[in-house]
């Protein structure tokens, strides 16, 4: 999920992000995921995850996600918690 929520993020695929959200966490209009032009995602490092099998209803996962801005690089990071919702897997939010 974490993967397919980067690359989402790099194509401008805003829909996929938001269907993908949690309904009780994500942003209610989902123009405010509009694409930024001077931000462009670049790479995707999986730092560590926990949970997340077949039988979890949760699990959390920790990266790191490269991008230039007006063409300087930059590096967000963040422990995010996913958890199932009807079946799917769905990012909940950032960790503390």
């Amino acid at each position: 999920m974490m993967r397919s929520r980067f690359s989402a993020y790099a194509l401008g695929r805003t829909d996929h992000v938001f269907r993908t959200w949690h309904p009780d966490t994500r942003p209610s209009d989902p123009a405010e995921l509009a694409d930024d032009p001077n931000l462009r995602w670049v790479r995707l490092e999986v730092l560590g995850t926990s949970g997340g099998g077949m039988f979890d209803a949760e699990g959390t996962v920790e990266f790191r996600a490269h991008y230039r801005e007006g063409g300087k690089p930059g590096v967000m990071q963040e422990k995010s918690r996913f958890v199932r919702s009807e079946g799917q897997w769905v990012y909940w939010g950032p960790l503390a």
